[in-house]
């Protein structure tokens, strides 16, 4: 290839490059980049059933792991051991994957006690946020109550204050 014939595509394919455009992001959508109105998506909302139910189907999950999970375990064990005693290669492999699965259980189990326990915690943290925030509440209400100094119907002077003053020069 002639060098000439070389710059020739070389230019021909950064014209075919410099006509389209590639936009690293995903479209914002109508409105443009602005960020969403949280009235238009709503609040997040736990209920404390449903933490404790996700608690309850964790601690569940581990319990029946426990049972269920671990039957093989001793079986395997023993069968590892009388093969690998009686000169199979395959007793060490068994034993592997005993042990392996004995670890990914016991990773299991572990991540659904912490699920469980971090249900319980939630749901008092929660509980405990609730309870601050309805007594700052009603002390503002309390507030705003005595503040209220109104005698007259809304949007009429107040008679208390006496009659309105007349400016200069009307």
């Amino acid at each position: 290839m002639a060098w000439d014939e070389w710059e020739e595509l070389k230019s021909q394919a950064a014209e075919r490059h410099s006509t389209s455009m590639q936009l690293n992001q995903a479209d914002p959508g109508p409105g443009g980049g602005t960020t969403p109105d949280p009235d238009s998506y709503g609040d997040l909302r736990v209920a404390q059933a449903d933490l404790a139910k996700i608690g309850d189907h964790a601690f569940k999950l581990y319990d029946r792991l426990w049972k269920a999970g671990r039957v093989a375990v001793p079986s395997s064990d023993k069968a590892a051991g009388d093969l690998t005693g009686q000169g199979f290669v395959l007793g060490a492999g068994l034993q592997h994957v005993s042990t392996r699965w004995d670890e990914q259980l016991k990773s299991l189990m572990d991540a659904c006690a912490h699920i469980s326990n971090h249900m319980q915690v939630t749901k008092k943290l929660h509980a405990d946020d609730e309870h601050y925030i309805r007594r700052q509440m009603s002390s503002i209400d309390m507030l705003d109550a005595g503040f209220d100094e109104r005698i007259g119907t809304p949007g009429k002077d107040n008679p208390a204050y006496g009659p309105p003053n007349k400016k200069k020069g009307d």
